[in-house]
């Protein structure tokens, strides 16, 4: 452990870490684009200046040791100037097409052009340098217009997802993101994953399937039903129908990553051919519950969860003592839980007493 003062006040932390991350242990927050806790440290927005006492230079916090004995002020009139410089700076070439994502003032880069009062330098035009919506992804919505070149993007697909479709091309004024060697990109090897837009601090990435669809009005924290590793996410609801997902930074499995199935493939909940309540056959409502082979197999109707269950144990207790326990098979999901899974292997095996249990994990 080393001691480390910033702002006066006194802390204690592990050795090794950057100012930034001590300061954060301490409750202490300093404002920052280009970094998150997940990626390396870049160090190339410079929002995240601070001065310490003994360097004559501002120092960026993202990437600079915090050191035994070392005296920080992360807040102070110099400080402020320069950041709202830089962040008139990114604004002179930030450009907002006018569509409505529901996430433009919310975004980390808004958060801060706010805090600071930051407003476009005079005789700047703002313009769109780039196609809006530039990529044929069905699930990412590119806009470099508000593109801020922290590199997030890249760090996130090779450093959490390991798939290297971003990356940095051209020079100065003309840099920009691009997919591959300027290709699409799912012909640059994406999986559609979205961590670069979870990671995205501006709004230039985007879920696409969510772009018009304004604010959510509540979120839920919810697990992933795709599979039984137990992902978690945030269900972003408005008018009671999910517009969107992101990232759960606090989730215990997964973190801010999550598959494509996880992150877009949502629209399942509110399909109008989804089945929302059990239905049986007429005929397992009627007299002895065994079906009339010449009037055939009838027409569907909604019970409730109790009789379609009674009916099921009943019909599986029937074919099991009639025809044998091996005359039965048991075909789970990878929609469930781990632990759902267990039980439906103690079914098939200690109740109905047969081997024949498959599973569906080839989505």
């Amino acid at each position: 452990m080393i001691n480390i003062t910033i702002n006066d006040k006194k802390l204690e932390v592990p050795e090794g870490l950057t100012v930034l991350r001590a300061a954060e242990l301490g409750g202490i927050t300093i404002p920052t684009l280009c970094d998150h806790p997940d990626l390396t440290p870049y160090g190339g927005c410079r929002l995240c200046l601070v001065e310490i006492e003994g360097i004559r230079t501002l120092q960026t916090a993202c990437t600079i040791p915090a050191s035994n004995g070392m005296v920080v002020r992360t807040e102070t009139p110099a400080l402020a100037e320069s950041r709202k410089t830089i962040l008139e700076l990114l604004l002179s070439d930030y450009f907002n097409a006018g569509y409505t994502n529901g996430n433009h003032d919310d975004t980390e880069f808004m958060h801060w052009v706010k805090y600071y009062q930051a407003q476009p330098p005079k005789g700047f035009e703002q313009k769109a340098r780039y196609p809006v919506n530039s990529d044929p992804n069905p699930f990412v919505w590119v806009d470099l217009n508000k593109c801020i070149l922290c590199n997030r993007c890249v760090r996130a697909c090779a450093e959490v997802q390991g798939r290297f479709v971003w990356g940095r091309a051209e020079r100065g004024f003309d840099t920009q993101i691009v997919a591959g060697f300027y290709n699409t990109m799912l012909d640059a090897r994406c999986e559609s994953c979205g961590a670069c837009v979870a990671y995205c601090p501006t709004g230039a990435l985007d879920n696409k399937m969510s772009v018009g669809l304004g604010k959510a009005d509540k979120v839920v924290t919810t697990t992933c039903t795709y599979c039984g590793v137990g992902c978690n996410l945030d269900l972003n609801i408005k008018d009671g129908k999910i517009i969107r997902v992101t990232s759960n930074p606090k989730a215990p499995v997964n973190g801010m990553a999550l598959c494509v199935k996880g992150r877009y493939g949502y629209d399942f909940v509110h399909h109008p051919d989804r089945l929302t309540k059990p239905k049986v056959r007429k005929y397992l409502l009627e007299g002895t519950g065994v079906r009339d082979k010449a009037a055939g197999r009838g027409e569907w109707v909604e019970v409730d969860w109790d009789t379609a269950l009674d009916i099921t144990a009943r019909k599986l207790r029937d074919a099991r003592d009639t025809a044998g326990a091996d005359s039965l098979g048991i075909l789970t999901s990878a929609k469930c839980l781990n632990e759902e899974n267990y039980l439906m292997n103690k079914l098939a095996r200690q109740v109905i007493g047969t081997n024949n249990i498959d599973h569906c994990a080839r989505l």
